[in-house]
């Protein structure tokens, strides 16, 4: 229940929760307090000074508003309402003392430091320094920390806002930084000089007010005054957190994290971060047809003219919906090649996803559940490569007292949890227990692929669903791919899944890189990179990537999302959906549409529920039946982070990343 106060702030009378600090109360009133280590997601450390405030009647001294609560102030002699100053001459008084302070070893680099034009410290000594500094004595400086190839460090810049430590130890669950020393002395450091050993690293980034930890891949490319700015969705995993990609000119020069609270927060994975550099390299610019066994250049024409010549000649015909396709693509392509008779799948891993019934495929849990759940149970699943903005989150649940436990492979998952079995029979055992305690509670059950892509994943999911039910808890399945739950919605799938699809005679591969297609079969590839489905293909019709066409894609608790343009295709490379309907132009079976407003009506007029952007709907389905589990262990179904989709293997960084992990997890330490 919350405790309501009266409180006057620069005469202003506003009512906030005692609970709040002053900072926080401020921000209610719409006050803008100065400060560089309070940040809303972490702990509270009060040690930067600079969110000063006068609080009448208190102390002769200004206080920190950040380590104040509001139920801690005295009302006034007659009981009336605590009064807060913001810009008394005490308050500017002690913030140009504080930045004076934190001036005094900083360095005078913003005109080389790549912060300049983003830097919290520059804004701030504008609006609340002084201009001239009093200082005659020498700078102190400080070694460089080597924290790995994402994150530069310039330490001599650091103001000791500790922001970095806490990210790391309180939301990436690693301790291997810190500060050492007191005083003039004292410096943040790592544990005897160690890389970061984390995929949400590149956060700390974004954390630090100053320039002393910058992205090493984009230091010194850009300025932040060149950049456009476009507001997206990320693909690299299902999460579906919200991004800023900045370009100059055609060129993705970097990902952002924007803040959604209902997915990402305000963190991005480290894959999610850096991977720009893969949408540059190995693309697919012109289309190309196979010749004597060989691939060559070809014209749109030629490319189109052959590749519907295939489908018209096709006995059986299947098209194979990619894990980075957008809604609108596999919506097409469905239309495309069930006009022609064929078939098509998007469950390419295998994956027992029951088409149509989306309580089963989708869940009946939404991400932000996790924040109130106080048992949290994982099938199957490896969150922390799978989707660690979302392991960030179950573990902040964990720190807040939530019970986790896990069936299958036991990882390192960064936070306590009890091992409840490797084996998934134990399912069928966790039923025929009484669950009347945990109906109590908040709960949640998360589903990975990696019980789902199983030969009995239909009956692991049968069984999570029972158990759910039979523990009052809601049900998330974890996918891995960003494209999937989309795709599944505009049914995408047939009833033999992959089975069918290895019988056709011309396969339609809309960007399936991670499926091998056997000998045989005409193979027609439509994509982004010259990955593993390029490679197989005897015509090759070059597409956009995620960050080069609008499209809807559907995230793992069913929340449709808008990704948006940000820069154009390379060479002749077109947008997904106008390939599918320039085909079906030389089928002589146009589809119904001729711009990608007028598909997006006809496919919100089919499945209403992806017109409700950003909204998570209600899921209805059946509980499926329970059938016999097989048994055996249960593992995630990505083994390196870094490299699980065709844009990433693209990535030099991604490659390099993906090495050291391997590195590190093959060194012997000294005991051994």
């Amino acid at each position: 229940m919350s405790d309501l106060r009266k409180i006057i702030i620069d005469g202003n009378e506003v009512e906030v929760d005692g609970a709040m600090t002053l900072i926080q109360a401020c921000e209610e009133a719409g006050i803008e307090i100065p400060r560089f280590c309070y940040h809303e997601r972490l702990s509270i450390a009060g040690n930067c000074r600079m969110c000063l405030v006068e609080v009448v009647g208190g102390p002769p001294k200004p206080a920190a508003s950040c380590a104040m609560q509001v139920k801690d102030l005295r009302p006034g002699p007659e009981g009336q309402p605590p009064v807060v100053k913001t810009n008394s001459p005490m308050v500017k008084k002690a913030r140009e003392g504080v930045m004076e302070f934190l001036l005094i070893n900083h360095p005078l680099d913003c005109p080389i430091c790549d912060q300049g034009g983003e830097c919290d410290l520059q804004d701030q000594a504008m609006a609340y320094g002084v201009d001239f500094s009093r200082f005659r004595e020498p700078k102190r400086a400080v070694d460089d920390l080597d924290l790995g190839p994402l994150v530069e460090t310039h330490m001599t810049r650091c103001i000791s806002c500790t922001r970095c430590v806490r990210f790391t130890t309180e939301v990436a669950g690693i301790t291997q930084m810190g500060q050492t020393g007191r005083g003039e002395d004292s410096e943040i450091t790592s544990y005897l000089g160690e890389t970061l050993d984390s995929n949400l690293q590149g956060n700390i980034i974004d954390l630090c007010p100053v320039g002393a930890l910058v992205s090493k891949p984009y230091a010194f490319t850009a300025r932040p005054w060149e950049l456009t700015k476009t507001e997206s969705v990320d693909v690299m995993d299902a999460l579906g957190s919200s991004i800023r990609v900045d370009t100059k000119g055609r060129e993705v020069m970097r990902f952002l994290p924007l803040n959604h609270d209902g997915t990402n927060e305000e963190w991005i994975s480290d894959k999610t971060r850096f991977v720009w550099d893969g949408l540059r390299r190995q693309r697919l610019d012109k289309p190309y047809v196979r010749e004597n066994g060989k691939l060559r250049p070809a014209s749109w024409g030629e490319a189109l003219g052959k590749a519907s010549e295939a489908i018209k000649g096709a006995s059986s015909l299947a098209g194979l919906v990619g894990d980075l396709a957008p809604v609108e693509a596999a919506y097409a392509l469905k239309e495309l090649i069930e006009g022609q008779g064929g078939i098509v799948e998007c469950r390419t891993d295998g994956a027992k996803l029951p088409s149509g019934n989306r309580a089963a495929y989708v869940g009946t849990a939404a991400i932000e559940d996790i924040d109130t759940a106080e048992a949290i149970m994982l099938i199957g699943t490896n969150p922390r490569l799978e989707a660690p903005v979302l392991n960030a989150r179950i573990r902040k649940a964990w720190s807040q007292g939530a019970n986790v436990g896990v069936i299958g492979e036991m990882p390192d998952l960064t936070y306590e949890a009890a091992h409840i079995g490797t084996d998934a029979t134990i399912i069928n055992d966790l039923l025929k227990r009484d669950h009347s305690a945990v109906q109590e509670k908040p709960s949640i059950i998360i589903v990975g692929m990696g019980a789902l892509t199983r030969g009995d994943g239909a009956a692991i999911l049968a069984g999570a669903q029972a158990l759910a039910v039979s523990t009052k808890s809601g049900l998330m399945i974890l996918h891995t791919a960003a494209g999937r739950v989309g795709a599944m919605d505009v049914g995408a799938t047939n009833p033999d899944g992959m089975a069918a699809v290895e019988k056709a005679d011309v396969i339609y591969n809309l960007g399936a890189d991670e499926v091998e297609i056997g000998d045989g079969a005409f193979v027609i590839y439509q994509g982004s990179h010259g990955d593993r489905g390029a490679h197989r293909a005897d015509v090759i019709l070059p597409g956009a990537a995620y960050t080069e066409e609008g499209g809807l894609f559907v995230n793992t608790e069913g929340r449709p999302q808008l990704a948006q343009r940000a820069s154009f295709a390379p060479g002749e490379a077109k947008e997904n959906w106008a390939i599918l309907r320039a085909l079906s132009g030389e089928l002589g079976a146009t589809l119904p549409y001729d711009s990608l407003a007028a598909l997006r009506q006809k496919l919100v007029k089919d499945h209403p529920h992806l017109g409700d952007v950003d909204v998570v709907a209600e899921n209805n389905g059946e509980v499926l039946e329970q059938s016999k589990i097989e048994g055996g262990m249960l593992t995630s179904t990505i083994r390196d982070f870094y490299l699980t989709n065709p844009i990433a293997r693209a990535s030099q960084l991604m490659a390099e990343l993906s090495a050291n992990a391997k590195a590190r997890k093959s060194q012997a330490l000294a005991a051994e």
